[in-house]
């Protein structure tokens, strides 16, 4: 009977150890998601900015300014690829 309790509490702590990276691995990509979700969210807004400070500028067509803010937007996507990957 005793054999039998440290055979279950070592296979336990076997499982718990190989298990353990797994989970480190999981809560540090999460907070990769996470970073990379920030990333976006303020490049959605100083995206906004870029082509308001365009429009009001009034020194390109609309066209170049909505260009100029698919452009921010574009890097930002990248800098959090980056993050993620």
């Amino acid at each position: 009977m005793l054999a039998r309790k440290l055979r279950f509490i070592a296979l336990s702590t076997a499982i718990l150890v190989c298990a353990a990276p797994n989970a480190s691995f999981a809560t540090e990509q999460a907070q990769q998601r996470q970073a990379a979700r920030g990333v976006r969210q303020d490049t959605r807004q100083h995206a906004r900015h870029t082509k308001q400070d365009c429009r009001a500028a009034n020194q390109q067509s609309n066209s170049h300014c909505r260009q100029e803010k698919r452009d921010t937007k574009q890097h930002g996507r990248q800098a959090a690829r980056n993050i993620k990957y």
